[in-house]
């Protein structure tokens, strides 16, 4: 066997050290780095803690080559076969079960050296606003980033602003409304509720109904990257037919009810890849390809077609599906195969309807990551409707507005001159200011509210993850360094975010402009400043 060049013993050494971890890991976020060299302990430290790896800064350092991905190329099937859920979302994590919980803020500012809940950050030097300013004033005045921009930057440790153009200005967010969404959703309904899809039957009859909850993860797929630890369209059918032949049926009518949600269906932007129907109910967000992400044809009627493929699934375990009445005529002739039965048609659960069985989504905590790693606009429209319920609102677009703000308000943000149009920010009527930005990414920052802690860790991570993933030059200061949330419409590019200093300070941002020409000068631009905050010390 030939003699393993040191890289290679490292990384042997390094893949028996996360073999003994305990989930979740996510090694390939720090083996991205390129020049490791260049960063201090605790910036690799404090990268790991923040996306929950618990791996040595050293051994990080040791590894080998790069590639042109910036990941290295030893360590990739490595990074892919550990990618587990918590922290920035990967899918499916290698135990199929349900993703562990984000690092608490204390331990991550453990990681810096630096007390939780010390003063201005503790041992860390407080941010000079004057050197912080001459560093960010310059990039600030790049044409790319059009007539209209605003900046915010705030001290996570002490709550201090620390920096601020037009901060308060109410611009379009695009996609970083999702961070509101998410502090709304998990503030109201909590990070551990789940999201159930159920099936009832009517009393004295064979009436079964299936009950959407506004779960858009639900899925009737068997494999793919999210199969194990979505709820399972799959497992509720053969929960209902063990139910069903309990009962002595092998015979039912099969509707479907989406009377939780109220309103308009279509969002304002019209039908768009970028966004199924917002119903109650549907199955891998009525995508009507295989992918998990991203703009595909969307179904016409996610409901319907739900409805449909779970009446497949009852057949499959031997419950046969009829006309409601068709029982009472008497069996004439044959039963007739699948395309012969009637489809499930819409109705209404009663107050009255039994229970069968249920399935339930993962924990909001997980749907916030999944929503802000991928920046998915069918979860942010459901977590926003659960923000209602929860709020006692309509689960509607303007109810979820409206409890969105509530929530926000409550929490005493500043909110002047917001809209909440949507959750998911494709529409151009809403309205952001970069301090409501900075403010609820350094309230989430928080360690005394856990409960908030996925949208921090939920953030794609610059050069790896997410939207972000091609975004940083792996020889950028901010790859793997800079966490943030996205925001793209056209003419509208918005960042906002996380990332520590060189002198070990946890520092959240928030970078709009309105008015740009060209999207990608403008992503550059706010990339930049970004890695301006990383690299430095502004002391």
């Amino acid at each position: 066997m030939p003699e393993l060049k040191p890289w290679q013993q490292t990384r042997q050494h390094v893949g028996k050290l996360l073999r003994q971890l305990p989930e979740p890991s996510a090694p390939k976020i720090l083996a991205g780095l390129k020049n490791p060299a260049k960063l201090k302990t605790w910036q690799l430290t404090a990268g790991a803690a923040t996306v929950g790896i618990a791996i040595a800064a050293g051994a990080v350092a040791a590894a080998g080559p790069w590639d042109s991905s910036g990941q290295r190329t030893a360590e990739r099937h490595l990074a892919a076969s550990r990618e587990a859920g918590g922290g920035t979302d990967h899918g499916d994590g290698a135990s199929g079960g349900q993703p562990a919980a984000a690092p608490s803020a204390p331990s991550v500012l453990k990681g810096l050296g630096v007390p939780a809940g010390a003063p201005h950050g503790g041992s860390a030097p407080a941010v000079d606003t004057k050197v912080l300013a001459g560093v960010l004033d310059p990039l600030l005045k790049d044409r790319a980033l059009g007539p209209e921009r605003s900046a915010v930057v705030i001290d996570a440790g002490s709550g201090r602003r620390v920096y601020g153009k037009g901060g308060g200005d109410a611009l379009t967010p695009a996609s970083t409304t999702k961070i509101a969404t998410a502090v709304a959703a998990l503030s109201s309904a909590g990070a551990d509720h789940r999201i159930a899809t159920k099936t009832v039957i009517e009393p004295d009859s064979n009436d079964v109904v299936l009950v959407g909850g506004g779960d858009p993860t639900l899925t009737a797929r068997k494999d793919g990257p999210y199969a194990k630890s979505a709820a399972s369209l799959h497992d509720l059918a053969k929960d209902t037919a063990r139910a069903l032949k309990d009962r002595g049926a092998d015979k039912v009518s099969l509707s479907y009810d989406t009377s939780l949600y109220s309103g308009e269906q279509q969002h304002p932007i019209g039908p768009n890849e970028n966004l199924t129907l917002v119903s109650a109910l549907m199955v891998d967000e009525g995508r009507l390809d295989d992918s998990s992400g991203g703009p595909a044809p969307r179904s016409g009627d996610p409901a319907a077609d739900a409805a449909e493929k779970f009446a497949g699934f009852l057949e499959d375990e031997g419950i046969d599906i009829e006309a409601k009445g068709e029982k009472d005529k008497g069996d004439k002739g044959d039963k007739g195969s699948k395309s012969d039965k009637k489809d499930p048609v819409p109705s209404k659960a009663s107050d009255r309807a039994e229970s069968l069985a249920k399935v339930e989504s993962p924990p909001l905590s997980a749907l916030v990551e999944r929503m802000l790693t991928h920046s998915d606009n069918d979860i942010a429209e459901a977590l926003a409707r659960q923000t209602a319920l929860a709020s006692k609102e309509p689960a509607s677009f303007d109810g979820a507005g409206r409890a969105i703000a509530a929530q926000l308000k409550k929490a005493q943000l500043p909110l002047a001159g917001t809209k909440f149009a949507d959750g998911s920010g494709l529409d151009r009527a809403d309205r952001s200011s970069a301090e409501l930005l900075a403010a609820l990414l350094a309230r989430a920052a928080d360690p005394d509210r856990p409960e908030l802690r996925s949208a921090v860790t939920g953030l794609p991570v610059a050069g790896f993850t997410g939207t972000l993933v091609d975004r940083y030059p792996k020889e950028s200061p901010g790859t793997g360094v800079v966490r943030a949330k996205t925001g793209t419409l056209t003419g509208v590019n918005t960042l906002a975010g996380t990332v520590v200093d060189t002198d070990g300070r946890l520092l959240v941002f928030a970078f709009m402009t309105t008015g740009t020409t060209d999207p990608k000068a403008a992503q550059t631009a706010l990339d930049k400043m970004a890695s301006a905050v990383a690299k430095c010390g502004c002391r």
